[in-house]
């Protein structure tokens, strides 16, 4: 399942955040990083998502 501001990356390479989800498994509206720190919001397909980013939470304790 996709949720708002997932980080994912598209069959085309680029990496994108979702913002909006216009139909569950069908369509979403996604900020895709067209240059470093430059991003372009574009309606995109499910079948545009090659795969999710999954984020592990570290204790900042860990970090530094």
């Amino acid at each position: 399942m996709i949720k708002q501001y997932d980080h994912i990356k598209l069959k085309s390479g680029k990496r994108a955040v979702i913002v909006e989800i216009w139909e569950q498994g069908a369509a979403y509206e996604a900020d895709i990083e067209i240059m470093p720190d430059e991003y372009e919001t574009q309606t995109i397909r499910h079948t545009d998502i090659e795969s999710v980013f999954v984020e592990v939470e570290t204790p900042l304790s860990k970090v530094v």
